[in-house]
């Protein structure tokens, strides 16, 4: 499987803290992988990282998307790149309409002008799978929106620029199981052989819906484990302190 993303020895550090301390992951083409683990461990920071967050300061290591080394550039060069962040808490754009949101982004990292009409035509496409109504669209991005609208309100966004890579930090925060399904749905259909996902989630209840291909397990800053699809399903049994007995604090990347 041709490789898209290449993490070499990632050290990173915000302020003065270090929070990821040598993380080493590579992420095939159409491929599925879950990175788990306890809250302040690094998941986000990692997520952050691979897209160019100001603050989050990599200081030994590299970060390779399609063979280039993307360590220094700005958020928005590795978005055109083919990058994509969904946010755990979605940032509120007062004034702007959704569709107009979708719209620009669209142009922006397609390099055109669709008009109103063509994109809607797109959109609907994507909003039916998704559950998402017409009056959706002259809502402000994210203003008084439900967990649930904004998780789908980001994996339209994710339908609509056709990433290589979708990074969806804990994208069940919040849902109630119906919601849930629907998102974890739209995420199986908007999926193809060209777009490799990351999963970032504390619990396996988004993976009952998304098999994952590999299961990493990322404690104080490093991941301990990565195995396939039933790693997870460990996790949920056993608990994340059994990570640390079952391959100590010393370990690094060991695979079942």
């Amino acid at each position: 499987m041709k490789s898209i993303l290449k993490i070499e020895d990632l050290h990173v550090s915000v302020g003065e803290k270090e929070i990821l301390k040598g993380i080493n992951l590579e992420v095939g083409e159409g491929e599925i992988h879950a990175i788990m683990g306890p809250n302040g461990t690094g998941k986000s920071t990692l997520a952050y990282a691979v897209m160019g967050r100001p603050g989050y300061k990599i200081t030994r290591g590299r970060i390779l998307f399609k063979g280039e080394d993307i360590s220094n550039l700005p958020p928005f060069k590795r978005a055109r790149l083919g990058i994509f962040l969904a946010f755990q808490y979605p940032e509120e754009i007062d004034g702007v309409s959704l569709e107009n949101f979708l719209r620009t982004s669209y142009n922006s990292m397609n390099g055109s002008d669709v008009s109103i009409i063509q994109f809607r035509k797109i959109l609907l496409e994507k909003m039916k799978v998704l559950e998402m109504d017409m009056p959706f669209l002259t809502r402000y991005v994210n203003v008084d929106f439900s967990g649930g609208e904004k998780k789908k309100s980001e994996v339209l966004q994710m339908a609509i620029l056709k990433p290589s890579l979708s990074i969806l930090d804990e994208p069940d925060s919040g849902l109630d199981i119906d919601a849930l399904k629907t998102v974890a749905d739209g995420i199986k259909e908007m999926k193809g052989p060209q777009m490799s996902v990351i999963i970032i989630t504390h619990y396996q209840r988004i993976l009952h819906y998304i098999e994952p291909d590999f299961v990493h397990v990322i404690i104080d800053g490093k991941i301990l484990l990565s195995g396939k699809k039933e790693l997870a399903k460990d996790l949920e049994e056993k608990g994340y302190e059994w990570v640390r007995e079952f391959n100590g604090r010393e370990g690094n990347g060991r695979f079942i």
